[in-house]
């Protein structure tokens, strides 16, 4: 097969190259503006080719398309992290663009199907809880949580005038060795093993669920061969819920360290007070249990790539 993954630079879309590389026959492209991600996390495998590209672009990726012959899509570029996405939210809006090229191109160059890496934040402050993908209403009005929404209509569009299949995963917090300070268990560990104070804006009480990386990646693979994940709407994360207060101590108690819990005024916004999945359909394609949070910080704690540079 023939996959491509924009925003393959990144946490998420790096750690699936690598999975979808392993298996030899497989040929994964991958392409990134490097805005946010960083070419270090590209798998160096022969069947892994990286390419410098702007997805918002369409001059500069419609020779791609043209280029190879994509089996599936999988469109995780995308501005991210709360503060950047606030403080750029015209950047943030220009994703819009990136969506409809990958769809147009996508239409017309034979793709199978297209998966989109929407977000937990179309939730918004939640109605429930935990948040189900067909009945919890979408209540974000933040940029990045309104391209998203935006994103997902175009696929449900795109399928409705093409044919075009596609799967919408809504990631909620995925962690693992290759995520950036950006997010909020790589910060805390890094400030416990350099010894500095973990800061949390507010009191803390806001919940959150955290998702190792393997889990996400062996969810969203084992959802190419599922037929009844063609056309639907995933929530990808864990179900246990936790404040941000309870996290900063688990990291605290697991490094050992001496760090300090100094707490800021609460962030004006982009904070949601809480999250957490319903992942029934998660967990059937995984068959298992998701790895406990306690011991993929240890995996981070121990991976030489968290300590610090």
């Amino acid at each position: 097969m023939n996959y491509l993954i924009t925003g393959g630079a990144g946490n998420i879309g790096s750690s699936l190259a690598s999975k979808l590389s392993e298996d030899k026959d497989n040929v994964v492209i991958i392409l990134d503006n490097l805005s946010t991600g960083h070419f270090s996390k590209v798998p160096q495998r022969e069947n892994v080719k990286f390419i410098k590209c702007d997805v918002n672009d369409y001059r500069d990726i419609a020779p791609v398309f043209g280029r190879y012959q994509f089996d599936y899509v999988f469109h995780y570029a995308a501005v991210v992290g709360v503060q950047r996405t606030l403080q750029n939210p015209l950047q943030v809006l220009n994703d819009c663009k990136g969506m409809e090229n990958i769809l147009k191109l996508s239409k017309n160059t034979g793709v199978k199907r297209v998966f989109y890496s929407s977000s937990s934040e179309v939730y918004g402050e939640p109605f429930e809880i935990p948040q189900r993908e067909h009945s919890t209403p979408l209540n974000s009005k933040l940029p990045y949580a309104i391209v998203k929404n935006i994103s997902e209509a175009y696929c449900r569009s795109y399928y409705q005038e093409y044919g075009l299949e596609y799967t919408i995963f809504r990631f909620f917090n995925t962690y693992g060795p290759n995520q950036s300070e950006d997010f909020v268990i790589p910060r805390f560990l890094k400030r416990a093993l350099l010894g500095e104070d973990i800061i949390i804006y507010g009191d803390g009480n806001q919940t959150r669920s955290f998702c190792y990386i393997d889990d996400n990646v062996e969810a969203c693979i084992n959802s190419i061969e599922d037929k009844s994940c063609i056309n639907e709407v995933i929530n990808i994360g864990s179900d246990r819920e936790m404040t941000v207060l309870e996290l900063a101590k688990m990291i605290l108690k697991i490094s050992g360290s001496s760090s300090q819990i100094i707490h800021h005024a609460p962030l004006k916004e982009g904070d949601m007070t809480r999250r957490c999945p319903e992942i029934s359909k998660m967990k059937k394609l995984l068959k298992r249990e998701l790895l406990p949070l306690d011991e993929g910080i240890k995996k981070l704690f121990f991976h030489k790539e968290v300590i610090v540079e």
